[in-house]
């Protein structure tokens, strides 16, 4: 399903339900990589010839996802990617998804598009509420860009 502009939503929240670690592949920057490579070794990622990943196992779950008191939690908390730390988000400088006008947000002089992916189950849609607007989509611009 594809990602849609983040005026639909009304809010989101973390509950460490773990979907953002089944099922996607991580790809992975080249700094990310060489950075869990020497953290974990080369067996906790993978390649295609082109890009890196993280390692899945073979129900799709993430190979650094655990299971600690009913929460699936991330142990790569040091050396997160980028991909994973902005799930569900998708943070761009060019409407990708399309619907320019609702994806569109203005941060520090810029102009972002923001996207949410409708697969977390933590949406709660509808009209974007005032924590949504100002403190939960800054948030993840600031992630994005550094």
């Amino acid at each position: 399903m594809a990602p849609v502009p983040w005026r639909y939503v009304h809010n989101w929240r973390c509950t460490a339900c773990g979907r953002c670690c089944s099922g996607f592949k991580v790809v992975l920057g080249f700094d990310e990589w060489l950075s869990i490579v020497e953290m974990y070794g080369v067996g906790v990622t993978e390649t295609d010839g082109r890009k890196f990943y993280l390692r899945r196992r073979p129900d799709g779950t993430c190979v650094f996802l655990y299971n600690f008191s009913g929460m699936r939690l991330c142990g790569l908390q040091d050396a997160k990617p980028r991909a994973c730390k902005l799930w569900p988000f998708k943070v761009l400088t060019w409407p990708k998804y399309g619907n320019a006008e609702k994806a569109s947000y203005p941060y520090l002089g810029r102009t972002f598009y923001v996207y949410v992916d409708p697969e977390c189950p933590e949406i709660s849609w509808g009209p974007p509420s005032w924590t949504f607007t100002h403190q939960v989509i800054p948030e993840f611009i600031e992630l994005a860009v550094g």
